[in-house]
Formats: C-alpha cells, structure tokens, sequence
C-alpha cells in the first residue's frame, strides 16, 4: 500500500515541478513584455515631441527608411495595444497557474501524509 501511494506521490510531485517551471517560464515572458511596454513609451513619448516639420525614419533590415509622423506615432500606438493585451493574457495565466499549483500542493500534502501514516502502519505490523 505505502509502494502505491510513493508513486502517486512522485507522480503529483513530478506534474507540480514542472507546473512551477511553467509559472517561471510564463513570469519570464511577462517581464519581457514589461520592458517592451517601458521601451514602447518611451519611443511614444518621443515622437509626441515631434512636429510635421521633423523627419522620422523606421529601420528596416541594415536600411533607414523615411516614415510619416502620424503613421509612426499609430503604429507605437498598435504596438503599446497588443503588448497591453499580452500581458492582460499572462497575467490570467499566471493566476490561473496558481489556483492549479495550490490544488497540487494540497493534493501532495494530502499525499505525504497518506504516505507517512501508511509507513507507521507497515512499520507497527513488522
């Protein structure tokens, strides 16, 4: 009995470990996001201070490319709205990911004390 509560232990063990490295992947790529969001104001901000006298070039590839203000200004726009978007996403993920990483550790407490219960059982019978 203690052999069959072991591997259903290892097993709930095994799918916790990598729930965790999921939430530290899905952190990892939220912060990405954050950065690109601060990288994103910036640019925005940037090109507020600009006026239809100035010039604005977009780098494609090795090649500078002239962009009209407005057209530059909508696309940082577009960006800032997705990147907003992707991390609105992780960010349910990530709360989804913990309700299910703190059912798994209930389960696997529940678990270890099954099995420490079922060793002093086997135990008290030698």
């Amino acid at each position: 009995m203690a052999e069959a509560i072991q591997k259903k232990l290892q097993s709930e063990l095994e799918k916790y470990q990598q729930m965790q490295k999921d939430v530290s992947k899905s952190m990892s790529a939220r912060q990405k996001l954050e950065a690109q969001v601060t990288e994103n104001n910036i640019v925005k901000e940037e090109l507020d201070l600009l006026d239809t006298q100035n010039t604005v070039y977009k780098l494609i590839g090795p090649v500078l490319v002239k962009q009209d203000l407005e057209e530059a200004k909508a696309t940082v726009a577009k960006r800032l709205e997705y990147i907003n978007g992707e991390i609105q996403r992780y960010e349910t993920l990530l709360k989804d990911m913990e309700k299910k990483s703190d059912q798994r550790r209930e389960v696997l407490s529940s678990l270890q004390q099954e099995y420490q219960r079922a060793q002093g059982l086997a135990v008290g019978k030698v």
